[in-house]
């Protein structure tokens, strides 16, 4: 079998440049029918940002920006978010992998470094799956996929009436008491108060039942009533060689830091960063100390050099052993979270 030809990384640095408003500016492609919304901006080596769950690529307009000083950043709106189409159909982890390479395959991007956040984290380490060889770098903030365990509030949310649920906290009233609510957390400092606000700010984001029949779909394809029903633990030993920094909030009620410490012993040689004081969303919390990280992890590590070889003997050789969930799980927690894991 012939090796695919290695990647030629850039040899001269990508020229400086600002960037004015109108590139932030929401873009269009159309992909199999469907209409494809992204922001798109800078000049220089490719950097994907993928957002969670009910988000939109309006989540990381405080750091394209500076980021696109060095980099071509692409931030999607995942198909059933934002701005792009809302159809009835598949809202799994490996279909948004299947779009994303779609998406830079119409925008003549071959390779990119990944960031995912949440949902997106699992999206990017499933994209580094399915496609190694355009996968240079992972960076996973919060990612989903590690553990079960996951906020009670979206354990509900897959439940049946979640329509209902989230109509009603889009009522006036409702926005109030819940507003008061947030205020008392505050006061107590519990660690929910600290994402709060960009919970219910995804709420806000389904204004009709199209967007929200799109947020249930994609929520009940990794969440049920258990918990996160999808993993990346049994394959994360295929990261090796692949240069990956996983970034977590300390606070985080989402996806409990926890899973940060797990996915790092699982994914060997991948590097930890954790934000102290940060909930689920670190890189609002702390948008400069995020921005400083992407941009010295971009600059001091190569791209993943990617071979046929290397891939077929780590699949021959397997996982090296009974992964331990983030908080010492068995083997068995591993299988019962594979059933639906994305293949």
């Amino acid at each position: 079998m012939v090796d695919v030809p290695q990647r030629r990384t850039m040899s001269r640095a990508p020229r400086l440049r600002s960037v004015g408003d109108g590139e932030l500016e929401l873009q269009y492609r159309v992909v199999h029918g469907y209409r494809r919304a992204f922001r798109m901006a800078g000049q220089g080596p490719a950097l994907v940002l993928i957002h969670g769950i009910g988000d939109s690529s309006a989540t990381w307009a405080e750091l394209i920006p500076d980021l696109a000083r060095t980099h071509t950043v692409i931030a999607p709106d995942l198909l059933g978010h934002g701005a792009s189409d809302k159809p009835r159909a598949d809202y799994s982890v490996a279909a948004y992998a299947n779009g994303v390479r779609d998406l830079l395959t119409t925008l003549g991007v071959e390779s990119a470094t990944l960031v995912g956040h949440s949902l997106g984290g699992g999206v990017a380490m499933q994209f580094a799956y399915q496609f190694p060889e355009r996968t240079e770098r992972l960076i996973l903030v919060s990612a989903g996929g590690v553990g079960r365990e996951v906020t009670p509030a979206l354990r509900l949310v897959s439940l049946p009436g979640a329509h209902l649920a989230l109509s009603a906290l889009r009522l006036p009233g409702m926005r109030l008491q819940v507003g008061l609510a947030i205020r008392l957390m505050k006061l107590l400092d519990v660690d929910l108060a600290l994402d709060a606000p960009d919970l219910l700010n995804l709420v806000d984001a389904l204004p009709d039942h199209t967007s929200c029949d799109a947020f249930i779909r994609t929520l009940r394809a990794v969440v049920d009533w258990r918990g996160q029903v999808v993993t990346m633990l049994d394959r994360c030993y295929l990261t090796a060689g692949m240069p990956t920094m996983l970034l977590w909030g300390d606070r985080d009620c989402v996806v409990p830091v926890r899973h940060a410490y797990g996915a790092q012993e699982a994914m060997p040689g991948s590097r930890l960063e954790i934000f102290e004081g940060a909930g689920h969303f670190p890189f609002h919390s702390d948008p400069a100390r995020f921005r400083a990280l992407v941009e010295e992890f971009t600059s001091t590590t190569a791209p993943a050099d990617w071979s046929r070889d290397h891939w077929r003997e780590l699949l021959r050789e397997g996982r090296p052993g009974p992964a331990a969930g983030p908080a010492g799980d068995t083997g068995r927690d591993l299988r019962e979270a594979s059933e639906r894991s994305a293949t």
